[in-house]
């Protein structure tokens, strides 16, 4: 097998959620939850349209402290309830930013949830860093975390 390093070009968060993998993939997979969590501190994500199918499309605005930010994101693989890739864009006809990947792994009694991002170019990461992916995507895997662990995720 080959292997191709991408590590100038990646960006990835990890975190151990308290819940059985098949419930964080569940929250993965609508827009009602993911409205709930999706997106650092101070946001709030809004859903247009989500066809969660392998080519299908999530529309999402995030309502930031200051800005308003249009998202898509197309879905290329879904194999439930371990991984989840797609390519993430805004504005719709624009190309994707990167390609994202987000893998569930059962560690003891919770799940590992790892979010990676492979930008085209080193330096689309750099800009990326410089807008606070990494504390961002902390802060989005924290939200999660509280979410799914709480009563307000209806199982």
């Amino acid at each position: 097998m080959t292997t191709v390093d991408h590590s100038d070009r990646m960006i990835q968060v990890d975190r151990l959620i308290a819940a059985p993998r098949d419930l964080v993939f569940q929250m993965l997979t609508e827009a009602r939850h993911l409205d709930q969590w999706w997106g650092p501190d101070g946001f709030i994500t809004e859903t247009h349209e989500m066809d969660f199918s392998v080519g299908g499309l999530w529309l999402y605005t995030m309502h930031g402290p200051d800005k308003d930010w249009p998202n898509w994101i197309r879905y290329t693989e879904i194999s439930p309830p371990e991984r989840i890739t797609y390519d993430h864009g805004a504005e719709i006809g624009e190309p994707a930013w990167f390609e994202g990947s987000i893998t569930l792994k059962t560690e003891g009694t919770g799940t590992r949830i790892t979010i990676t991002l492979v930008f085209p170019t080193p330096e689309a990461k750099e800009g990326s860093l410089k807008y606070g992916a990494v504390d961002g995507g902390k802060q989005t895997l924290a939200r999660l975390d509280a979410y799914v662990t709480s009563s307000v995720a209806e199982r």
